[in-house]
This record gives C-alpha cells, sequence and structure tokens, in this order.
C-alpha cells in the first residue's frame, strides 16, 4: 500500500505548466470526488479552503491529479479501444522466428476500364524469418535466401536449373526488411493513420489500423508514374498484440501511356517463434545449375554515379542515351544490353568487351564483367533513387558529351532554393534555382 509519502513524491515528480482552464478543471474534478465521500453536506465555495487547508487532503488531492496523469498518458499513446501501434511494434521485435503466408497481385489496366477486372499475374509464397539464420520465401516456381552474415541473397528456379547470386553491404541488407512484419509497421507509425476499430478474422478478435499514405512502401515506384494511391491495413491480434492480417493497394498512374497499374499484396496465416534451425534456410544448389553473379556499390552516392558515367564514356566514348539510361537494370539482362550498345563501338573498352565475350553465354558474360558493371548498376540505382524522393532529377546524355565542361548533363534538387549539378566533364557543384535556370536554357536543343 502507498503511503501518504510515496503519494507526495510521485506528485512532486511529476512536471507540466496547465494553462488556467486546465487548473480549474482538475480542482473541479477533485472537490466533485472528494466531496461525494468526505463532504457530501458541504458547499463547493467552502470546498476550496478545506482542500488547500488540510495537508492531508491536498496529498489526496495530488493523488488525485498523479492518477489523472496516468490515465492520460496510457489515452494518448494508444487507440481509442486500447492497442498502440507502438506496442505492437515492440512486441514484434520480440520474436525471433515467425511465419506467414502472402499473395501478391499485379495488373495494367486502360484508364477507364473495369477496375474489378482479374489481375494478369498472381504469385503467392510462403515466408520463414529468423532473427539468427536470415530469411527465406517458398514461390511456386521459385526459392530466396537471404543470408545476412553473408550479404547475400540467392534465387533459385528448380525448372530452369538457375540461380542467382546477389552480394550487398550492410546498406544495401536493409531492404530485405521491407516485407518484415515490424519493418511494415514502422512504415504506417511514420504516417498519419486512423484505427478500424474491433472486428473479429479467422476467429480471432483484432483491431485494425489504416494508412492511405502512398509512402508508405516508395519502392513501388517506377520509373514514368505521376501519382499512386494507396490504401493499407493491418489487423492485431487483442490479445497477443501480434499481427493477424496485412492488406496493401496500390493504383499508380502514367500518364503517358494512359494506364492505370494495381498492386495487391496480403499477408496472412502468421505463425510466432516457430522452432528453426539453421538448415531451413540455407540453400541447395545442385551442380548441374548454371548461375548469375552480381554485385552492387559498397554505396550508393553521387560518387558513384559519377563512376558508373565514366564507365559509359569509356565504352561508348560518349554518355549513354536517355532512353536506354531510362529503361536500362533488368539483373539479368544488363551484361547482354551493355554487350549490345558496344557492339557499335571501337573504343578499346568496346574492343577487348566483345574479344572476351565470344562464345560466351548470357550468364558467362554477366559473371565475367561482374565487377565492370558495377558501377552502371550503382549509376542506374542512384538515378532510380532520384526519383523515389521526388528530387526532381533530369539527365541530358543524348546532347551534352564529355568534353561540355560547361553544359548540365545531370541535376537534382538538394532544397528549396538549391541544385547540385553534375556537368558534362563530370565535375558537380550546387548552384541556385535561377543558376540552374539560365544553365539549361543554354542547352543544346
Amino acid at each position: 500500500m502507498r503511503t501518504s509519502k510515496h503519494i507526495e513524491q510521485m506528485a512532486g515528480n511529476i512536471h507540466f505548466s496547465p494553462d488556467e482552464k486546465t487548473d480549474e478543471r482538475i480542482l473541479a474534478e477533485a472537490e466533485a470526488a472528494l466531496s461525494k465521500r468526505t463532504f457530501p453536506d458541504t458547499k463547493p465555495e467552502k470546498m476550496r479552503i478545506i482542500i488547500m487547508r488540510n495537508p492531508i487532503i491536498r496529498i489526496a488531492v495530488a493523488a488525485v491529479v498523479v492518477i489523472a496523469c496516468v490515465i492520460g498518458l496510457s489515452l494518448w499513446r494508444t487507440t481509442g479501444s486500447g492497442i498502440a501501434l507502438a506496442d505492437v511494434l515492440a512486441r514484434i521485435e520480440q520474436v525471433k522466428t515467425y511465419r506467414f503466408t502472402a499473395s501478391v497481385q499485379f495488373s495494367e489496366k486502360v484508364t477507364g476500364e473495369d477496375p474489378n477486372k482479374p489481375y494478369n499475374v498472381e504469385a503467392h509464397y510462403t515466408y520463414l524469418a529468423s532473427q539468427e539464420y536470415g530469411r527465406k520465401a517458398t514461390y511456386e516456381e521459385s526459392k530466396s535466401h537471404y543470408l545476412p552474415d553473408k550479404k547475400t541473397l540467392i534465387i533459385i528456379w528448380p525448372k530452369q536449373k538457375k540461380y542467382r547470386r546477389q552480394e550487398f553491404d550492410d546498406r544495401w541488407a536493409e531492404q530485405f526488411q521491407d516485407d518484415s512484419p515490424d519493418s511494415l509497421v514502422k512504415k504506417i507509425l511514420k504516417y498519419k493513420y486512423e484505427s478500424l476499430g474491433r472486428s473479429t478474422i479467422d476467429g480471432i478478435e483484432v483491431e485494425g489500423f489504416r494508412t492511405t499514405d502512398p509512402n508508405h512502401v516508395i519502392h513501388i515506384i517506377n520509373r514514368g508514374e505521376s501519382e499512386i494511391q494507396a490504401d493499407i491495413k493491418i489487423w492485431v491480434d487483442v490479445k497477443t498484440q501480434l499481427p493477424v492480417r496485412y492488406d496493401s493497394t496500390y493504383v499508380s498512374f502514367y500518364q503517358k501511356e494512359n494506364k492505370k497499374k494495381y498492386e495487391h499484396f496480403v499477408m496472412h496465416d502468421f505463425q510466432w517463434d516457430v522452432p528453426v534451425d539453421a538448415s531451413d534456410f540455407e540453400p541447395v544448389i545442385p551442380d548441374d545449375y548454371t548461375g548469375l553473379v552480381i554485385k552492387y556499390p559498397a554505396h550508393i552516392t553521387e560518387e558513384t554515379n559519377i563512376q558508373g558515367l565514366k564507365v559509359w564514356v569509356e565504352l561508348l566514348g560518349k554518355y549513354p542515351d536517355p532512353e536506354i539510361f531510362n529503361n536500362l537494370i533488368s539483373d539479368a539482362d544488363l551484361a547482354p544490353t551493355v554487350l549490345r550498345l558496344a557492339e557499335k563501338s571501337e573504343t578499346p573498352a568496346a574492343m577487348r568487351l566483345k574479344e572476351e565475350s565470344k562464345g560466351l553465354t548470357d550468364d558467362e558474360i554477366s559473371n565475367k564483367l561482374v565487377d565492370f558493371l558495377m558501377p552502371i548498376r550503382g549509376l542506374d540505382l542512384f538515378y532510380m533513387r532520384l526519383q523515389w524522393y521526388k528530387k526532381d532529377r533530369a539527365y541530358y546524355g543524348k546532347t551534352v558529351t564529355p568534353k561540355d565542361a560547361d553544359k548540365v548533363l545531370m541535376r537534382w534538387k538538394v532544397s528549396d532554393s538549391e541544385y547540385r549539378v553534375i556537368y558534362g566533364d563530370l565535375h558537380a557543384e550546387t548552384v541556385t534555382k535561377e543558376k540552374l535556370a539560365e544553365l539549361e536554357a543554354a542547352l543544346p536543343k
């Protein structure tokens, strides 16, 4: 039981500066609470004198204030039904292993078509994750293994007897958290969301949360999209405070093509703290499978971007056309695309590449050029990120050459009033919006 001294200490540890109205409200509530039990016949105007003169009653009032503040804090950090998403995140982070089933559906439809028309592509998979061993996804025709200790993603296609090995650094490894439950909850917490109240899913009492902020999953933004609508929902078990179902729908608008892209992603059948061991995550690749190895730069930065442009100049003697630059990267297609472009070039790098590629398959060429292609991958990813984060990017490689030291080759926004500019000779500087307008007005038509 709390003594009066304990209560006084608790009250003394609360620091806040309420306004006059708050003072009046708290005092009025204290008066009402005490008068009903302690002074049933005392008039309100006398009550304040009694309260302020009697030290024991002052302590009781302090206790009322303490309780009110504790209840208030609890309400501030939870939804109307009593579950806080922050608490859900903390609960998920305590889980060492989990499994769920997921489905993803894609469709592209001409604007005006029935949005309920069946999806063009649909895939289902199971997902197993461990804080210690990594993650594994099993699709209908492939398996993927992410091994964090090796910073490697391995995808296996049994029917084709092929695999792909992608090597990442620590920063790149973060992208594989995107479809983890804790990552999804973190993203919802970042944006404005609402409670959907209580309901029942598969016999489980749940509370739902919803956000319609399209920035929730930014990596879905592809080149050419001008607008995205999003509807993301997650339902949490009221008892365990762990997710039961996650459901997201995105509609992307392509103005140039007059099309809409629909994406629907669902996670369900969650199992938490399932027993696993290391062998559950190790990929098994038979000897007769052929593989493709891909490497990415350690960091995707402005310098990465410049190194990629240098490789293109070394290979082609010029910068790539915007059409190539904007539609280049498919991991499996990069080497054949680069080789096709090099066929028309007579630079030393192009001649060497053509000679070294004779008689090789596309995968063999990719593996032979794994280090050579890495800066090009970094360039493309840097350029994509500028769009992801709405940096007002532009690229003028069709008309600007390596000899154009004063011409804008690429630019992007760094603040409301400034832009970063890379010139034709690949030196860079930050300029004002007004200066950029002058530079772009002087570009070749």
